[in-house]
């Protein structure tokens, strides 16, 4: 019994922080990564979604297990040639940067992010003029933006990890 209340108090703590979208911030030691599409025609922003897709199964996978910003780092700098082999796929002009790259202040579901140059990775498609879709790559958090009438999920290995506990 007395090991019960410990972790049912750690589960309201972790709930209320995961479930209160308002107070959300991203952690200082975040590393953001943003696919600015060509332009907003329909063709363009279906190929960024196609290289979202193929990206996040080749990169969030190695990811997952970085332990420190450094480590992540270092993981998607030594993941460029398969970043590169995924881009080249789909026959369009891109650029990649990983650095300081500014982001606009973006507002979704009632949550507000600050304006700012982040730690990033950055893919730029063809003129780079249309919609971009963005997430934090690190530490293993991603906002996934998916249709407009949904809410955004939080996809934390903290939740997995106390589920898998609980189970």
């Amino acid at each position: 019994m007395k090991k019960i209340i410990p972790i049912i108090i750690v589960i309201i703590i972790v709930s209320m922080f995961l479930y209160s979208k308002e107070d959300y911030m991203i952690p200082e030691d975040a590393i953001r990564f943003r696919i600015i599409a060509n332009s907003d025609e329909i063709k363009d922003q279906s190929l960024k979604m196609n290289i979202k897709k193929e990206l996040e199964k080749e990169l969030f996978a190695k990811l997952e297990n970085a332990n420190s910003k450094q480590e992540a780092e270092q993981i998607i700098k030594e993941s460029k040639p398969t970043i590169e082999n995924t881009l080249k796929k789909y026959n369009m002009p891109y650029n990649i940067n990983y650095g300081k790259n500014y982001f606009p202040e973006k507002e979704f579901k009632g949550n507000k992010y600050d304006e700012g140059y982040y730690d990033s990775l950055v893919i730029t498609l063809g003129e780079a003029k249309g919609e971009n879709w963005w997430c934090v790559m690190y530490p293993p958090l991603c906002l996934l933006d998916t249709e407009e009438d949904q809410e955004p999920e939080y996809d934390l290995y903290i939740e997995k990890i106390i589920s898998n506990f609980i189970s």
